[in-house]
């Protein structure tokens, strides 16, 4: 079969389509026929590096994390789907390799298709609505009435947080370019604010949860509109001791994101408020759960372009840029 693959971290966007044996299914393993795969900021930190110490990859690496697709076979021990199911995925981080024809997955891993999307539109669900799901029911454990501000929500993740947040009863506020104000408003969220002509942090107080899509630029602000005891969730800040712990990491690498997001715990604790980073998992049963979220409320992801397997290194370039308005799609 064929897979899109590096041969180590790289600066440079050039992965190679090798022909490489199509994965032996194990006992609670299913093999899935790829249709469509997300390409996400994601792909580039792996690719150069950045996530090296919080999951190192073995070479050749094939890439890609997140995928729908048909079930082609499964293991023996399999009770949860057969052959010709639509199904999609987040691949456990250890186990990436969506950029290929075939797929091996863990079934705990994966969750039957949504039955209003297609293979397009399912490929770019997995990895942002899990994101948007574990901040909101494990790092908040959010409750109705409670107020969440979602930085940056007009970018990729945004469109699956915001009417997740309101499906969960949350006052939701956010804030991005003035040309995704009626997008944000039409999915629910309460509040807008230009980013680039008004200051969500002279105008807010008292929020109980922050969702941080920027990173450690703009987290001095948004731990200032949090009450006390509220807590921020990063997902583009830097990992901490708290992280650490919940990893089960080694002592160094415990000492060693201590190290790292000490400025941040500290400046949350001098508050009287949590500072948290999260590096989404896979969890098939948590995608089941956004599946019913998906169908019952008729929820379509913004896809920015559709790129055929052969264009991979476009597609990624694309990605790089920043400037895509919804997911990158990979078909095959």
């Amino acid at each position: 079969m064929k897979a899109a693959q590096i041969n180590g971290y790289s600066k440079e966007i050039e992965l190679k389509w090798n022909d490489i044996p199509k994965p032996n299914v194990q006992d609670y393993d299913v093999l899935v026929k790829v249709k469509a795969a997300g390409v996400n900021p994601l792909d580039m930190l792996i690719l150069r590096g950045n996530v090296k110490q919080i999951v190192d990859y073995k070479f050749p690496l094939t890439m890609g994390n997140e995928l729908s697709g048909v079930v082609e076979a499964v293991g023996k021990r399999v009770t949860k789907f057969k052959e010709g199911d639509s199904i999609y995925t987040r691949l456990p981080e250890k186990q990436i390799g969506a950029f290929a024809e075939y797929a091996v997955v863990n079934e705990d891993a994966i969750a039957k298709m949504p039955t209003n999307l297609t293979y397009v539109e399912a490929a770019a669900v997995p990895l942002t609505a899990l994101t948007a799901y574990q901040a909101l029911k494990e790092k908040f454990n959010a409750k109705p009435n409670e107020k969440i501000f979602i930085s940056g929500g007009t970018g990729g993740l945004g469109a699956m947080a915001v009417p997740m947040a309101k499906y969960f009863g949350l006052y939701v506020i956010t804030n991005g370019g003035e040309t995704g104000r009626e997008r944000m408003l039409d999915l629910g969220a309460d509040e807008f604010f230009n980013y680039k002509s008004e200051d969500y942090s002279e105008r807010l107080s008292n929020i109980d949860y922050v969702l941080d899509t920027l990173g450690a630029k703009e987290i001095e602000k948004e731990l200032g509109i949090l009450k006390p005891y509220g807590k921020l969730v990063s997902l583009a800040g830097m990992p901490n001791y708290r992280f650490a712990m919940e990893r089960q990491f080694p002592f160094l690498k415990k000492m060693m994101f201590r190290m790292a997001g000490s400025s941040l715990d500290k400046m949350a604790l001098k508050q009287n408020k949590e500072y948290h980073f999260l590096f989404m998992r896979a969890d098939g049963k948590q995608l089941e759960q956004i599946t019913k979220f998906v169908e019952s409320e008729n929820i379509k992801p913004s896809i920015d372009s559709i790129f055929e397997s052969k264009d991979i290194n476009t597609a990624l370039k694309k990605v790089d840029t920043g400037h895509s308005k919804g997911k990158v799609i990979l078909t095959f």
